[in-house]
């Protein structure tokens, strides 16, 4: 059977041939500068009559912002892509700027559509959402009518909007830039060697302990050499939504958050609740990890360290391969899906220096294409995370037929596609473990990212929320900022750590992140919500698929409590459905506790 074998490096040309000074590119920015200005134009310019004769003037208005979203986020995502490539690209850099400019002028036209819509004389406008024209986007559009009167003036969210460019998307530019020139200093073959921050990340799985202690030594102290522009950085990002929330009246910093990944608070609570009452079990682990690393207690360096001694390499093709046929007992399309993927070249997944830390997946929708980022280098977390992206990329293309407007689904439910297939991955490679030692390894592997998800991430919950109620108080010092994510990490992990990372923080591109606040909850509700789904695939067999798919595409058009009583028959703000979600990672735990009691 013949092979084909696949490239790490992805395929950009086929967007625009010429990466950041391509002329196609140059071109299709100036399109979508005249669809943006043309959308505001009509917007500013409609003068609704609150009845159901708007709706006309209102579809031509939606199907000119469908236009200019399509070629916004489009080269936004690949400009995106051509940062993550290499970080020295200036040109990749300026022409960020002008997708950050232009999205600003976009958002001002939307926020004024908004308000015409908060306009509406409610029985005039449930007459216009159920016009059989409008009808399948009443949930969207209903939602920004009624942010909109959550808002200030018109005038006054515009000012907004264009104040963000440079006082506030700007502070999220300088931390990428800041990052691209960070160099971790390490030792390797007796010379020492400049890491970028993604390579040095990377060397956290090692599992030499030496190796990950040095990394680590020197990772703080390049982040210690940046802690006080990152601290002013950190500040200012945060003063900014603060100065917005008040002017609005918004007391709770939680609100913004809450509303865009569309969920209730007492959700969100009764999940962290479920999470707190079974933290013990995962303390347990970490000193059961601590032990066979021979270790008192575990380190911050050790989290990722591998079980034992075995030093388990998988090439990108054999990682390609096993993702195929394990995504193939789950679905056909699925399967279909991701073989396109590799074969067309979606991913990025070369080892070389210049390139940005992390993953993502990014979706370009004038293509119905998605490209997926990362630096692949042969661990079995490696292949855990290329199936989490590539899940990523099937959300996206589980979507397409769907109205452009129902397509923005939140960051919960967006992890949800990509932890479902990082499960199937990870599952498998236990299952088909050649030996007891081998099972263990990847076992340790797949309880990792549960800690991280239900440990990690609670970290930086509960850092993010104490800082914000601080820095409501006037600014945050560097120091404070350590302490404050120094607790919070003490807090979440049970105390179970040697050696922690206050300059978390700082190292982390979500806290700096501007698009969305709190960048952090929605990966642990995607996590577990995303396990209760998966159980429910196990139940029901190969022909889920299609039940699967079908929640996907309702992801942007309902509430999060909503979709899951459609879709899964569940309450989410109970906490049946958490304590069984958590179960599942906690039987892991169990099995790996019970095959290591006697060494």
């Amino acid at each position: 059977m013949l092979t084909t074998t696949y490239s790490e490096v992805w395929n950009l040309d086929i967007f625009f041939n010429g990466g950041s000074h391509s002329e196609e590119l140059e071109k299709f920015l100036v399109q979508t500068e005249a669809c943006i200005i043309g959308f505001e134009a009509k917007v500013n310019a409609w003068v609704p009559n609150n009845s159901p004769a708007d709706i006309q003037d209102l579809k031509e208005l939606l199907s000119d912002l469908e236009q200019a979203a399509k070629k916004l986020t489009e080269a936004g995502a690949f400009i995106g892509c051509l940062l993550a490539q290499n970080t020295k690209d200036k040109k990749a850099y300026s022409l960020d700027a002008k997708v950050t400019s232009l999205g600003a002028v976009f958002q001002t036209a939307l926020g004024a559509l908004d308000h015409h819509l908060s306009t509406f004389n409610d029985d005039i406008w449930k007459q216009i959402m159920a016009s059989d024209s409008l009808k399948e986007l009443s949930f969207v559009l209903t939602e920004s009518r009624e942010k909109a009167k959550d808002k200030l003036s018109k005038e006054e969210e515009a000012l907004i909007s264009m104040l963000e460019v440079d006082g506030y998307h700007s502070w999220g530019q300088l931390y990428d830039l800041i990052v691209s020139k960070i160099k971790v200093p390490f030792v390797e073959n007796g010379e020492e060697i400049q890491l970028s921050v993604g390579q040095a990340f990377n060397k956290f799985s090692n599992p030499d302990r030496e190796v990950r202690a040095a990394v680590f030594k020197g990772w703080e102290h390049a982040w210690e050499n940046q802690t006080d522009v990152l601290a002013k950085t950190l500040n200012h990002l945060a003063g900014f939504r603060l100065s917005v929330y008040q002017k609005r009246g918004w007391e709770d910093v939680l609100k913004e958050p809450l509303s865009i990944n569309r969920m209730e608070k007492v959700t969100l609570e009764t999940m962290w609740a479920v999470i707190s009452e079974h933290k013990q079990k995962l303390v347990d682990y970490l000193e059961r990890k601590a032990k066979l690393l021979g270790l008192e207690k575990l380190s911050w360096f050790d989290l990722d360290a591998p079980y034992g001694k075995t030093e388990t390499k998988v090439s990108y093709q054999e990682g390609a391969e096993f993702i195929e046929k394990n995504f193939a007992l789950f679905g056909e399309k699925l399967a279909d899906f991701t073989k396109n993927a590799f074969r067309d070249r979606w991913i990025e997944a070369e080892d070389r220096p210049g390139k940005a830390p992390g993953g993502f997946c990014t979706y370009l929708p004038e293509n119905e294409q998605s490209r997926i980022f990362m630096t692949y280098s042969g661990t079995p977390s490696n292949v855990s995370t290329l199936a989490h992206e590539l899940g990523h990329a099937f959300h996206s293309y589980a979507m397409q037929g769907v109205p452009f407007l129902n397509c923005n689904y939140s960051m919960n439910v967006a992890e949800t596609a990509s932890t479902l297939a990082e499960m199937i991955v990870s599952d498998a490679a236990v299952k088909n473990a050649k030996d007891e030692e081998e099972k263990l390894v990847l076992l340790d592997d797949k309880i990792q990212r549960t800690v991280a998800l239900l440990m990690n991430i609670h970290a930086r919950f509960l850092f993010e929320t104490r800082f914000y109620e601080e820095r409501k108080l006037g600014n945050v010092s560097a120091d404070r900022i350590n302490e404050l994510m120094l607790t919070a990490q003490k807090e979440a992990y049970g105390d179970a750590l040697e050696e922690y990372h206050p300059l978390f923080w700082a190292s982390k591109l979500h806290f700096f992140i501007t698009d969305v606040p709190f960048y952090n909850f929605p990966y642990t509700f995607g996590y577990l919500f995303s396990l209760g789904i998966y159980a429910r695939a196990l139940e029901e067999g190969q022909g889920y698929e299609e039940k699967y798919i079908a929640l996907l595409r309702d992801t942007a058009s309902m509430k999060v409590e909503d979709l899951a009583q459609k879709h899964l028959q569940v309450d989410l703000t109970q906490k049946d459905f958490w304590e069984k979600a958590v179960r599942i990672c906690l039987d892991d735990i169990d099995e790996f506790l019970e095959l290591t009691k006697s060494k």
